[in-house]
């Protein structure tokens, strides 16, 4: 079974919890209402999150979120200590992040050549575009959507290149590993107001499997009290996994709504790097 597959039967399984989370359903029941046997459900959790159905499921309730959140302080404290300019780190690939002028996004990207190709990985089937400056967009693809037609519209005038040989080696071998390891850093070219660079400079910063909320990033890059404008930046973030929206939720741990490649996404997303740090901890269970 290939990547896209495996995933799409994450997701039909994700959102039949999330349909049915009120009566927080057995691993039976989830394998049913997704047309597997146990068995196989099991298998196909375990080869792709590395953690059992049961762990895997556990990541994605509201209870853990709230868990999670109680230390999104502590881990922004972390990151104040050392700033937040200067690259990220996602597992152990180094992210840096530049943002575009005011005068190249008036442009509409006159001038510009964006390299752009599709690429199957861990979380669905998805476009990386880039410049010679780094890596512009990263979009999932969903039914009733384009992502290059949205790239098209985001620059108009730039001449778009099909290169999917480049693209993968410069993000779409790490994004189709879920954000794994790579031997060089990866520059990303982000347009976004001066507000949004930076509620997404701090995403770069919390670490995989850990999560903060709206008001903690607000806090961290020195606006409290905005943490309404944080979602929408959190919203806006043209650059998928690689700046980590995925790890931003609501004050109240609820993630159904919010993110803009869906919610079964986000929790996939948050569920697959928590079950990582549970597999690498000293004292995981075997």
């Amino acid at each position: 079974m290939d990547g896209d597959a495996t995933y799409a039967r994450i997701e039909r399984a994700i959102r039949y919890i999330e349909d049915h989370r009120l009566r927080q359903p057995r691993l039976e029941e989830v394998a049913a209402g997704v047309g597997m046997s146990p068995f196989h459900l099991q298998r196909l959790f375990t080869a792709w999150a590395g953690v059992s159905p049961k762990l895997f499921l556990r990541y994605v309730t509201l209870d853990h979120a709230r868990e999670a959140l109680m230390d999104a302080r502590s881990v922004l404290d972390a990151a104040l200590d050392v700033g937040l300019s200067g690259p990220g780190r996602l597992h152990d690939l180094c992210v840096t992040l530049e943002a575009a002028t005011p005068g190249e996004i008036g442009a509409g990207g006159r001038g510009l050549e964006i390299r752009h190709g599709r690429h199957d990985g861990a979380f669905g089937r998805f476009l990386v575009a880039m410049t010679e400056r780094g890596v512009c967009s990263i979009a999932f693809e969903r039914e009733g959507e384009d992502p290059l037609a949205a790239l098209a519209a985001a620059w108009p005038h730039a001449r778009l290149v099909e290169d999917a040989a480049r693209t993968w080696r410069c993000a779409g071998e790490a994004l189709a590993r879920g954000g794994g390891a790579g031997a060089s850093p990866i520059r990303l070219w982000a347009r976004g107001t001066n507000f949004q660079i930076k509620v997404w400079e701090a995403l770069l910063r919390v670490p995989p499997g850990r999560l903060v909320g709206y008001g903690d990033i607000a806090r961290a890059i020195g606006r409290p009290g905005a943490a309404r404008a944080v979602g929408r930046a959190v919203g806006a973030n043209p650059i998928a996994v690689l700046i980590p929206c995925h790890r931003a939720i609501r004050a109240s741990g609820r993630f159904e709504t919010g993110y803009r490649w869906g919610s079964a996404r986000k929790r996939a997303l948050i569920a697959w790097e928590a079950g990582r740090r549970h597999a690498s901890a000293p004292d995981a269970a075997a």
